[in-house]
């Protein structure tokens, strides 16, 4: 009967034995081991992976009422827990590849067809609208040198729309720049900073 009880108690505390043991202990000893090596790669995973637990930890901590009413979340954590572990599946590398990475990476995003909106309404906003407003910024000499390098084939593997919008922000930091130091005496034009 003693034996019994024992087994029943560990069947019935599964989750909160071996959770502490695969979520904490065993990603605890890789990552000492993992300093210790000169190899990035499992670096790597153990980051990957305490960057994961502290989302889990932090899912949890803002979510408790919740998670209370879920009798299932110390299981599904603990199996989660374990793709994410063990290196046979890579879970950690997979998730924070397809999920962390890209709200937390820095990816700019140029929208080739957003042209701003004008401050008075009477005229419909379009390329030409877009064109004119350039002009007017930039000058026709600079307009023209923009349409002269759109029509040149490109020996990039950057399309020509991506290549215009670099070349008008790049023209656009430059005279920003230029207009801000030009105010300073101190500003040597002839040395590059």
């Amino acid at each position: 009967m003693g034996s019994g009880s024992f087994l029943k108690l560990l069947s019935n505390n599964f989750d909160v034995l071996a959770g502490p043991l695969v979520s904490l202990a065993y990603p605890l000893y890789a990552s000492v081991r993992a300093i210790e090596t000169k190899s990035p790669v499992d670096d790597q995973q153990w980051l990957t992976y305490w960057v994961l637990y502290s989302f889990i930890t932090l899912f949890e901590l803002t979510f408790a009422p919740v998670i209370e009413w879920l009798p299932f979340w110390s299981y599904a954590k603990l199996f989660f827990n374990c793709w994410l572990v063990l290196p046979c599946f890579h879970g950690a590398a997979y998730v924070y590849d397809h999920f962390v990475r890209p709200m937390f990476v820095n990816r700019q995003i140029v929208n080739v067809w957003y042209v701003p909106r004008k401050e008075n309404l009477s005229k419909p906003d379009d390329v030409l609208s877009a064109a004119e407003r350039y002009i007017e910024q930039n000058g026709p000499e600079a307009f023209e040198k923009l349409i002269s390098k759109s029509t040149r084939p490109s020996t990039s593997k950057r399309s020509t729309k991506r290549s215009i919008l670099e070349e008008v922000e790049s023209e656009h930091m430059a005279r920003t720049e230029r207009e801000s130091w030009g105010e300073n005496p101190f500003y040597d034009k002839n040395y590059r900073y």
